[in-house]
């Protein structure tokens, strides 16, 4: 049986490994993700989700893009789940001759599994998106960026210690036209959640992302940090 100290220890040799993980690379960032989420509780198996985020990329100086989502998640039988969302982005492109602000909507769906062994909380995602530029037709050079996402979680349940660690792996599976498809990113996240008794819940975690099979491989090293507030409308 796994105690406590046993997976903090693994937890902290985790985190090392993946912070000081070297590539053959040419280009490295850092970044960092803020958000502020409302969740709202329509129904006993119904969530409605409103987030707004800002992500601050080249070594956390400039703003990378600021988006606003809204999204839902619905409890079906045998710890399925299901869900989606629907993104409005604005992105900041600071290379080249044409600079500025470009808009983005994006669309995803989600189908989620989860289940408990133990003190471990699982959960598998597997998730299509599409991101399309406004304003900007195909014949100006504008194709769908399609996504399919594959997420594994793992969180542990340490007795006497609120601050839970959580791990997860995602890789993204792309298929445009006129790029490079397949196989071409994945993260690796860890982090952990505190609660407050009625004022939500504050969510920290380092996250490493790494390209794959591109001309100019990057990885990217990312700080993120997240406020939730939960209301619960049946109660009111």
């Amino acid at each position: 049986m796994v105690t406590n100290k046993q997976f903090l220890n693994f937890c902290a040799a985790l985190f090392f490994c993946i912070s000081s993980v070297s590539f053959a690379q040419t280009n490295t960032d850092f970044e960092t993700w803020s958000s502020i989420n409302l969740e709202i509780k329509l129904h006993k198996k119904l969530n409605l989700e409103l987030e707004e985020q800002l992500r601050l990329k080249e070594n956390s100086s400039e703003t990378d893009q600021y988006f606003t989502q809204i999204g839902f998640s619905y409890q079906l039988p045998k710890n399925f789940e299901i869900g989606g969302g629907l993104r409005y982005a604005k992105k900041n492109d600071n290379k080249g001759k044409k600079q500025g602000y470009e808009s983005f909507f994006r669309y995803h769906i989600d189908l989620a599994y989860k289940h408990k062994q133990n003190r471990f909380n699982f959960k598998h995602r597997l998730r299509f998106q599409n991101k399309n530029e406004i304003g900007v037709s195909e014949a100006e050079g504008d194709f769908a960026n399609k996504n399919v996402r594959l997420k594994s979680s793992v969180s542990y349940n340490v007795r006497n210690w609120k601050l839970d660690p959580k791990f997860s792996a995602e890789i993204f599976n792309r298929s445009d036209e006129g790029s490079e498809n397949g196989f071409h990113k994945y993260r690796l996240t860890l982090g952990s959640q505190y609660k407050f008794k009625n004022w939500g819940q504050v969510d920290l975690f380092f996250r490493l992302e790494q390209s794959l099979n591109s001309v100019l491989t990057k990885s990217t090293k990312i700080i993120g940090f997240s406020y939730t507030y939960a209301f619960d409308k049946k109660k009111n």
